[in-house]
């Protein structure tokens, strides 16, 4: 049975996501759909990278990925299907696969098999949905289109260490209001070694000094820091959100000062 994720932008208040799920079980009766999410905030792939990326390794060998996020081709994006440690993943060449993967992919290859119909306004099920089914049947890569060099790369701020500091920023807020930063565990442990600390934000008086296991360590109403099950340090409420009640908006710098 293929398994086929979808992530996209196109909301659940409309008819979209209904009419990809329908392209998908008309072409191929059998497939299993996950949706990973619809929510993303129109063509924001750096959200569409971030939520991906952090589920993509509890899927099994063989999963195809269908990104219906900024999804129009044109002369400069084009569409591709990738293979990435034996999963694949379809949608434009904009630049989002350098944001999901850590490392090169297997194979690119660039869709230009026929399409049954002209009428490919919507790609997401005009163009995605059938190259998705030809995979989740176990067709191979190649017969989608010709073999691509490269992909389109972003560059992306990453957290930097200076002096007795590390600055990030808020990279991502959850449906709970949690902040997850764009620090990860293995930076804070590595250039922490053990050191006091600090996490300081925007509202100087809730500062951070420890890192807690569970939101339930602390009582409820009071702020936390935790790594969180994405990698990276996850700044928190419990039971509140910590991106309202803390004044910390995506993309703010997050700053940790370490003390000897």
């Amino acid at each position: 049975m293929g398994l086929i994720t979808l992530t996209t932008d196109l909301g659940t208040t409309d008819s979209y996501v209904a009419s990809v799920k329908g392209a998908i079980y008309s072409a191929y009766p059998e497939a299993t759909v996950v949706d990973i999410t619809h929510q993303i905030q129109p063509a924001d792939i750096y959200k569409a990278a971030f939520v991906l990326k952090t589920c993509v390794n509890d899927f099994p060998d063989g999963t195809v990925h269908v990104i219906g996020v900024d999804s129009e081709a044109t002369a400069n994006n084009v569409h591709v299907v990738v293979q990435y440690k034996n999963q694949f993943f379809i949608g434009t060449d904009n630049g989002i696969f350098s944001l999901i993967f850590d490392v090169e992919p297997q194979k690119v290859v660039e869709l230009d098999f026929s399409l049954d119909s002209s009428a490919i306004n919507f790609p997401t099920r005009d163009v995605f949905v059938k190259a998705a089914c030809h995979l989740a049947k176990g067709g191979t890569i190649e017969f989608l289109g010709k073999a691509k060099n490269s992909l389109k790369k972003l560059n992306t701020y990453r957290a930097i260490s200076e002096q007795n500091a590390i600055v990030g920023l808020a990279l991502y807020i959850d449906n709970y209001g949690n902040v997850i930063t764009n620090i990860t565990k293995n930076m804070f442990v590595e250039f922490g070694k053990g050191r006091s600390f600090e996490i300081l934000f925007r509202r100087k008086n809730y500062n951070i000094n420890k890192i807690t296991n569970n939101y339930n360590d602390v009582p409820d109403g009071e702020r936390l820091a935790l790594f969180s099950s994405t990698g990276y340090i996850e700044i928190a409420i419990n039971k509140g959100k910590a991106n309202k009640l803390l004044g910390i908006n995506q993309n703010d710098m997050i700053r940790i000062e370490f003390y000897d």
